[in-house]
């Protein structure tokens, strides 16, 4: 089955925040909004929003077995083990098992994830 379609429509905008899930855990500090998916693949499309302030050191970092893209699309974001701030712009191809994060911002963050679960 192939992911998942819709028409045009914001997700950024006002009259979209209860679509919005707060990530179990990151409660008040990250939440994530799926725009696609397929089920059989588990492949996905989501944006994860951090909230000003936000700060994941306690979570530690954190690495998975299939690649991921990540652009970061307004604000910025602090990523530990690149030591490096990533602006609005900011692009990656991760490959399996790279080690990212945690994360920091101090203004606020929106990354567009696109993540390939069943791929190795």
């Amino acid at each position: 089955m192939p992911k998942s379609t819709t028409i045009y429509w914001n997700p950024l905008s006002p009259e979209q925040v209860g679509q919005w899930q707060p990530i179990p855990g990151l409660e008040n500090m990250v939440e994530e909004l799926t725009l696609s998916e397929d089920p059989d693949s588990g492949e996905y499309t989501r944006l994860t929003r951090f909230y000003p302030g936000a700060d994941t050191t306690a979570f530690g970092s954190k690495s998975h077995p299939y690649p991921e893209e990540v652009l970061i699309v307004s604000g910025r974001l602090y990523d530990y083990a690149f030591d490096l701030w990533l602006e609005s712009g900011h692009y990656a191809s991760r490959p399996p098992g790279e080690l990212h994060g945690p994360f920091k911002t101090d203004i606020g963050c929106v990354v567009l994830e696109i993540s390939f679960p069943n791929r190795r």
